[in-house]
């Protein structure tokens, strides 16, 4: 059997959804969880880019990237696909769940973050970006259609 070690942090939405795809996919694996502040040589030694969560092992090679693990645990293992065949379906889910890191979660966290009237103008902004997603699913039970996939994983964070 193939060792699949995942190190992340439990509250980290990125960590979450390398957890939820190995779940999707029946992939049994071990969960090490991470202190930020005081990060362990083995996580250094696996993302030494970037030195953060979360890193997949599989079999002794490291995945950085959440994105790119998705796409990687899609590909290595069977069961119900995480991106779509199509290549226009699947450069769609590449752009949503990208326009989710670089647009949704920062201002997210603005505006969360500011007071008084950045806040205001923080929320408003999410507003907007969300009413972009509404309308990309609308009439879908998910982004990818009748079944749950990159965009649905990588937007684990919205509540």
């Amino acid at each position: 059997m193939a060792e699949v070690k995942l190190f992340g942090v439990w509250a980290s939405p990125f960590s979450k959804r390398i957890e939820m795809a190995l779940k999707l996919k029946g992939v049994e694996y071990e969960f090490i969880e991470e202190d930020l502040q005081n990060k362990s040589p083995l996580l250094l030694k696996y993302n030494p880019v970037h030195k953060k969560i979360p890193v997949l092992v599989h079999n002794g090679k490291p995945i950085a990237e959440s994105l790119v693990i998705l796409e990687y645990i899609d590909e290595t293992w069977e069961g119900p696909a995480i991106l779509p065949k199509d290549p226009y379906e699947r450069a769609q889910a590449h752009f949503w769940a990208k326009f989710l890191d670089e647009k949704c979660l920062p201002a997210i966290l603005k505006a969360c973050k500011s007071t008084g009237e950045e806040r205001e103008k923080a929320k408003e902004e999410v507003i907007e970006l969300l009413g972009f997603l509404d309308n990309e699913i609308k009439g879908k039970k998910f982004f990818g259609g009748d079944n749950i996939g990159l965009v649905d994983i990588a937007g684990n964070f919205i509540g």
